[in-house]
């Protein structure tokens, strides 16, 4: 690769810079061309358009603005990654459209309004290219012809195989100059070197190298102030969950300290138990035992008895008498 062919540029990511270069008549139409693939003819770019009649609560302000005989454009370009371009750009692609309503006589506007957007950022769907189509389509999804309105939103970062030719050099000369340097050789459409010779270093105005400077602290300062944010926020959350992991912690251990507890006190409640029976069983047994071998003496000492009574001679009725034992269990004793 020739050095000669590699040109110093400012980045097209620069509002400034952007329409430095799409606002000439020329480059803007064959855009606008081969973007929306309609013929458009303008006799001249407006930069930082805004409409006198104020619609809705903001007042939007469009970076490049052409209008022909029968459509408007409007071009804008972004850098900055926001959560809501595409309802941003929506309400001011709306907007071009209600301004031109005078009357409710009548509620199709004379100029049909085409938006395209340039994310030089990118996007979380990483599509080149999207697109909001506003013509209403019947159940086989075949389009009427009613509305032509249109925005198309180009992220130049995911340029890849798939994407139409038409859009290829003007997403990949947008993509390149974005670290400051394009290699002219890559390009062959007049209009694309056209670009690439307007942003050169070497032509860029010192107001112009003003408002670069200006945006890129801008964004610097939105882009910290969004960091700390996130930071405070990440912080917060992590004392907020400590805070919440404590307080499950407490729950769950008066939970587990319950259950633990009911179950220990069932086993030593056993235990307990057991000790208590056997010492209870032990006594009682005691208690039972003095009292049957109570009676066995007694039983015997009458025994002894009576066998003394036999040997003397006495008739069993005396012996009943003198030992309580019933004339079988003396009858025994006598055989």
């Amino acid at each position: 690769m020739s050095k000669t062919n590699i040109k110093q540029v400012a980045p097209l990511r620069y509002g400034v810079i952007f329409k430095k270069a799409f606002c000439d008549v020329e480059i803007f139409n064959s855009f606008v061309h081969d973007i929306l693939g309609i013929d458009f003819h303008c006799e001249i770019v407006e930069t930082e358009k805004e409409f006198d009649t104020i619609i809705g609560n903001v007042k939007p302000r469009f970076d490049l603005y052409a209008e022909d005989k029968k459509k408007r454009i409007i071009v804008d370009i972004q850098h900055r990654r926001d959560h809501d371009h595409y309802d941003r750009f929506l309400h001011y692609h709306c907007a071009a459209l209600l301004e031109q309503i005078k009357n409710s006589y009548d509620y199709r506007p004379n100029l049909a309004v085409y938006t395209i957007v340039v994310l030089t950022s990118g996007d979380k769907h990483k599509s080149p290219l999207s697109v909001i189509d506003f013509d209403p389509k019947n159940w086989r999804g075949e389009p009427l012809g009613e509305i032509p309105h249109k925005i198309v939103y180009l992220c130049p970062k995911y340029l890849n195989d798939d994407t139409p030719t038409l859009y290829r050099e003007w997403l990949q000369v947008i993509d390149d100059s974005l670290d400051g340097e394009i290699d002219e050789s890559q390009y062959d459409r007049p209009e694309i070197q056209k670009i690439v010779h307007r942003i050169e270093k070497d032509d860029i105005s010192p107001e112009e190298r003003y408002w670069m400077i200006e945006e890129y602290n801008d964004e610097k300062a939105k882009r910290e102030m969004r960091e700390q944010a996130i930071k405070e926020g990440m912080a917060k959350g992590i004392e907020k969950g400590i805070e919440q992991g404590i307080e499950k912690g407490i729950e769950k251990g008066i939970e587990q300290g319950i259950e633990k507890g009911i179950e220990q006190g069932i086993e030593q409640g056993m235990a307990k138990g057991i000790e208590k029976g056997i010492e209870q069983g032990i006594e009682k047994g005691i208690e039972q035992g003095i009292e049957k071998g109570m009676e066995k003496g007694l039983m015997q000492g009458r025994i002894e008895i009576a066998k003394k009574l036999i040997s003397l001679g006495l008739d069993t009725a005396a012996i009943e008498q003198a030992t309580g034992l019933n004339a079988e269990e003396i009858q025994q004793l006598k055989n």
